[in-house]
């Protein structure tokens, strides 16, 4: 098992920044990706990044790249979303997830609200 906590979310503006943490407790196995999804009202859930757990290597979304950058903090079972330039269609509840041969794990949660 996996638990997720996500923090970091928030009010911001138009071209302002957040930075978002995914807190994993449990085993993770190097084959893991662990990645921020994002859900606005009305529309599916999407993959913003994502990132391997054993080799780093990491994959955004169009609508993000160049303006948020996944990292993670293997010593602290910590991953990162940084989030620049922020737009009013990056509002959204973000959500973490661990991915791999156990199925999905997902966090509860943070509101990320952009306004113009």
């Amino acid at each position: 098992q996996v638990q997720l906590v996500e923090s970091g979310g928030g009010l911001v503006q138009a071209g302002g920044s957040l930075r978002l943490s995914c807190a994993a407790s449990g085993r993770i196995f190097s084959s893991d990706y662990i990645g921020w999804y994002r859900q606005a009202p009305g529309k599916v859930r999407e993959l913003v990044a994502r990132i391997n757990s054993g080799g780093g290597t990491t994959n955004y979304a169009d609508s993000v790249k160049g303006r948020f950058t996944i990292s993670r903090d293997s010593s602290k079972n910590t991953v990162y979303l940084q989030m620049n330039s922020l737009k009013p269609e990056d509002t959204a509840v973000y959500y973490c997830n661990v991915h791999g041969f156990r199925g999905d794990f997902w966090g509860q949660g943070t509101q990320v609200t952009v306004s113009s």
